[in-house]
């Protein structure tokens, strides 16, 4: 499949209560490596990442989801995906390159779950990325958790049909999965825009601009279960795994940072191609859907959010 256009989610920016711990879990938990501090905000990648960084952390009174960003192919791409927004009706703003270390210019938009989401195609390379000349997997031994990237996020939201609907028509996502409830309302909207089994996941939830989960990438069901250790050496608070998902197959762990953001390793998952149908999940299958081994969502995971 040639990915081009909207090419990955590139960053997300998550806020927490206190920068030093926040920098502690993401930086010796799940592996990451700190590229730089300013202030109240620092800068983070994994080490199988091109550019400088996919994880930006703010100090704030609470935790939650201050901004998540998507890199684009090309500037002129982005210039006709902010006209393509504001021709169903989005309104859009410039955020001038430079605004943080090594961004160009961004492209940002609330979206009707609360969120504000940016768009950007240029991104300084990291200085400790992956090798380019007779490379090595890695060119350190990875650390913690063994992240390879920032993977993807599920948000929580009212309307989550006209979100997603934003990202399918302005955006040119596609829906891989949708569980709706017996009168036909989707309760869980998952798209893609690459051949992953999702890139965003918007889940129905009793408030608006909520967080749900930031997932990260580990190689197997192995690292899965070495994170899992980890989480119990170190006594990181686990919401639940290692299991299964029904919905995109992935190999997961759930845990919480400091601030009680909610972390994901995550791990396999299937291919999706724009030929296939979308794979549709019954309210009384939810679940098998979320869990497949233990076919029930216990309640932290329905209602803690951030």
């Amino acid at each position: 499949m040639a990915v081009t256009g909207v090419l990955r989610p590139g960053f997300i920016q998550i806020r927490v209560m206190d920068l030093g711990e926040g920098i502690v879990h993401y930086r010796d938990n799940l592996g990451l490596d700190l590229v730089s501090q300013d202030g109240e905000v620092a800068f983070l990648k994994a080490y199988d990442e091109f550019d400088r960084h996919s994880v930006v952390l703010r100090q704030a009174d609470e935790a939650g989801l201050d901004v998540l960003g998507f890199k684009v192919l090309t500037e002129e791409a982005l210039t006709v995906f902010a006209k393509r927004l504001k021709g169903i009706g989005v309104e859009t703003a410039i955020v001038p390159a430079g605004a943080y270390p090594g961004v160009g210019r961004r492209v940002r938009f609330s979206i009707p779950t609360g969120h504000t989401i940016e768009l950007y195609s240029e991104m300084e390379l990291s200085g400790n990325g992956p090798q380019t000349k007779n490379p090595d997997i890695w060119r350190h031994e990875p650390r913690g958790m063994r992240i390879s990237r920032f993977d993807h996020c599920a948000v929580l939201g009212v309307d989550i049909a006209a979100s997603a609907e934003i990202f399918e028509k302005a955006l040119d996502f596609v829906v891989t999965e949708r569980a709706t409830d017996p009168e036909g309302n989707a309760i869980a909207i998952f798209l893609t825009c690459s051949n992953k089994a999702h890139d965003i996941a918007f889940l129905t939830g009793p408030a608006d601009a909520k967080l749900h989960h930031a997932s990260f990438l580990v190689e197997s069901w192995n690292d899965v279960g070495h994170a899992c250790d980890l989480i119990a050496q170190r006594n990181i608070s686990l919401d639940i795994g290692p299991t299964r998902h029904g919905i995109t197959r992935g190999q997961t762990v759930y845990f919480f940072d400091p601030s009680g953001n909610r972390n994901e390793c995550f791990a396999g998952g299937y291919q999706h191609y724009p030929d296939n149908p979308v794979r549709e999940w019954t309210v009384d299958q939810m679940g098998k859907a979320i869990f497949y081994y233990e076919k029930e969502v216990h309640d932290r995971f329905t209602s803690v959010m951030t």
